[in-house]
């Protein structure tokens, strides 16, 4: 067997560096309404950024969550007044109980 050497016009030239591509759409062709209206997608990620929009995102869930869990408490009290005009704070009870 003899190893034969492949045709000249199949043989792998050194690519140009015209011939590289971008990877993504940031090597496509758009429209700027198109890159106005998805920046996400054209612009590098800022991890700061991110990371500051992540520990605010949590604080607000947290503090909403908060706030649901104290108005859930306040729920079950209510005020009362005996036969002598006192106000008491009383939970409620039910009347099954």
């Amino acid at each position: 067997m003899s190893s034969a050497s492949p045709p000249p016009d199949l043989q792998h030239e050194a690519p140009k560096e015209k011939d590289y591509r971008v990877p993504g759409l940031r090597s496509a062709r758009t429209t700027t309404l198109f890159r106005a209206v998805n920046p996400e997608l054209f612009i590098k990620p800022n991890k700061p950024v991110m990371a500051f929009g992540l520990i605010a995102i949590t604080l607000c869930v947290a503090y909403i969550g908060y706030l649901h869990a104290q108005q859930e408490n306040k729920k079950d009290i209510y005020e009362a007044i005996d036969g002598e005009g006192n106000r008491n704070t009383r939970r409620k009870t039910s009347k099954w109980d």
